[in-house]
């Protein structure tokens, strides 16, 4: 757990201006949609400092009365605390602050089945691959990458990772463990030596959801303002890529956290989502910036689960996929979680070859295999991910 002076901030004493600005509407309050609200929680974001007065985030919390749950710093710029309404109507009425968004739950993307297919299937082309076993690939592996896995940890100490797995950082709990198994399972097929695509990358755990695999809005916010302030940390003379593989309802926050992500050069994919509706109705799958995955099946069908829509980009194996498990061994998991860490550990294969990390997403699909996924929605591109190998 990060230490508490990160977490909750002390208010601070502040001297009334003799003269504040106004501002002529207040600003936008969002309210989550397609999201477990949680009352009284928000997320207030400033603009950019250098746009900004002399209004900082320690003189807006010192305007409250509540400590703050996190601090966002230069990428984000903001902070989430708990609001009365009307230090809410003050501070959307400070023209400093760019909008308030009440906080929500964020949820893990998967459910379960059975088989290690995926790997064998992004290393094949054609349409008749689906039986294949047999994973073909470059050596090199991700090599000189790190892979930050945000959700609900990692298992280190599972033999599949090698010793390349361990801990960043904490924001749920002050137990450095995956008491969920989901973040190992992804974790897995991002880098791990049977199950993973990138199968020498370096991975980093940032736990954002808890042992029943939901979290904040507000957390899982930091945990990404994290990632972009300690990436340069890191030995990842290669690259970095960023796995989400959990949701939510539309968050402008989110969504805004994944473009500081992108902005700091940094790759991420996102799971699209398992309601089986437009990607644009969730986030982080909705942010642009973020490289979106859909799921297929063993059959290469569409997964029924599976969002879709234009902010889809690519699409992945996500059905009955094996990786593994805490404690030891494997499990079968599916959905757009185990779909989005292929594309991760593709992106980690791919700069550990020396691709460049700008339009890296793009890279990708245009190395997809075109057409070959049965029953993908109108409007969805239909290309699943293919190493070239």
């Amino acid at each position: 757990m990060r230490a508490s002076t990160l977490l909750a901030l002390m208010p601070l004493a502040m001297a009334a201006p003799s003269s504040v600005r106004q501002r002529d509407s207040p600003a936008p309050l969002i309210l989550p949609r397609g999201a477990d609200a949680i009352p009284g929680k928000y997320i207030v974001k400033l603009v950019p400092q250098k746009q900004s007065s002399s209004f900082s985030i320690s003189s807006a919390i010192s305007s409250i009365k509540a400590n703050a749950d996190y601090t966002y710093g230069t990428h984000f710029h903001g902070f989430a605390a708990s609001l009365e309404d009307d230090e809410l109507e003050n501070l959307r009425n400070n023209p400093d602050v760019l909008y308030v968004e009440q906080d929500s739950i964020v949820k893990i993307s998967a459910t379960q089945p059975n088989a290690p297919w995926g790997l064998a299937r992004i290393s094949n082309s054609g349409t008749n691959s689906t039986t294949s076993t047999t994973y073909t690939y470059d050596d090199t592996a991700g090599a000189g990458t790190c892979a930050y896995i945000v959700d609900t940890g990692i298992d280190t100490e599972h033999e599949d990772f090698e010793g390349r797995a361990s801990w960043a950082e904490n924001f749920v709990d002050s137990s450095n463990t995956d008491g969920q198994g989901h973040g190992s399972h992804v974790a897995g097929t991002v880098g791990g030596a049977k199950y993973g695509v990138a199968k020498k990358t370096s991975l980093y755990a940032v736990k954002v959801l808890g042992n029943d695999g939901s979290g904040t809005t507000s957390g899982v916010v930091a945990g990404m303002e994290f990632v972009v302030e300690d990436a340069p940390k890191k030995d990842c003379p290669k690259g970095v890529v960023v796995n989400m593989s959990l949701g939510g309802g539309f968050s402008q926050s989110l969504n805004d956290a994944a473009d500081a992500i992108t902005k700091a050069g940094i790759f991420l994919a996102v799971a699209a989502g398992n309601e089986g509706a437009d990607a644009s109705t969730s986030s982080p799958a909705s942010a642009e910036s973020a490289c979106t995955v859909g799921a297929t099946d063993k059959t290469d069908g569409f997964a029924s689960f599976s969002n879709f829509g234009e902010l889809v980009d690519v699409l992945a194996p996500g059905v009955a996929i094996e990786s593994v498990k805490v404690g030891g061994g494997s499990t079968s998991l599916s959905g757009t979680s185990m779909a989005s860490p292929h594309v991760a550990g593709l992106a980690a294969y791919l700069l550990g070859n020396g691709a460049s990390a700008s339009g890296l997403c793009e890279t990708i699909a245009s190395s997809a295999l075109e057409d070959v996924i049965k029953k993908v929605p109108s409007g969805t591109k239909n290309l699943l991910i293919n190493n070239g190998a």
